[in-house]
């Protein structure tokens, strides 16, 4: 029996791997953005959204390159996830060796540091929420290098490019898509 492709499914294995409350709100954030563009592109929302979740459940067992997100695939395999769900988690990773080559792949790797970077500049307004975050404050903060320094910009603009979004539309799409789960992420604040 094939395993199961569900959102319960996969919060199983993050909870089961991951302890940190802000690492399983990232998944939880990428996953939101993930099946808001799976929405928009009319594809297999449970399905995006399974493969967001997962996507960093070994990172913080294996926060190294040499290991993440390496053994988290080998633990997916192994309950026998198929290999569209472990390859589009493996090219997520620039360092992986494994191209991005489905939409999926494009939109994981365009909404997993995008999504750290609005949770960011989302949780330094004075509301503490993404209610009332616009994407001009986003693109604004990206131009601040010392504003989550560790995010590379680089990846923010080229996430944009594989998904064929301008810049700002893209922000403004991940701002939506996190509205939609303000309250499990975190991201409510005082609004």
């Amino acid at each position: 029996m094939p395993p199961t492709i569900s959102h319960d499914a996969a919060w199983a294995l993050v909870t089961e791997h991951t302890q940190n409350e802000n690492l399983r709100k990232h998944m939880l954030a990428v996953e939101a953005a993930v099946r808001g563009y799976a929405r928009l592109f009319g594809e297999d929302e449970e399905a995006w959204g399974f493969v967001a979740l997962v996507h960093d459940f070994d990172y913080e067992k294996y926060p190294d390159a040499e290991n993440h997100p390496f053994r988290g695939v080998e633990i997916l395999e192994r309950l026998g996830y198929p290999a569209w769900v472990t390859r589009a988690i493996l090219s997520h990773a620039e360092y992986s060796g494994v191209a991005r080559e489905s939409r999926l792949e494009h939109t994981l790797f365009a909404c997993d540091e995008m999504s750290g970077f609005v949770t960011a500049a989302a949780l330094v307004r004075p509301s503490k929420s993404v209610l009332d975050l616009e994407a001009a404050s986003v693109l604004k903060r990206m131009k601040d290098k010392a504003f989550a320094r560790a995010v590379s910009r680089d990846d923010l603009r080229h996430g944009a490019e594989e998904i064929g979004l301008p810049l700002e539309e893209h922000v403004g799409n991940v701002i939506r898509f996190l509205r939609e789960r303000a309250d499990d992420l975190g991201l409510k604040g005082t609004l």
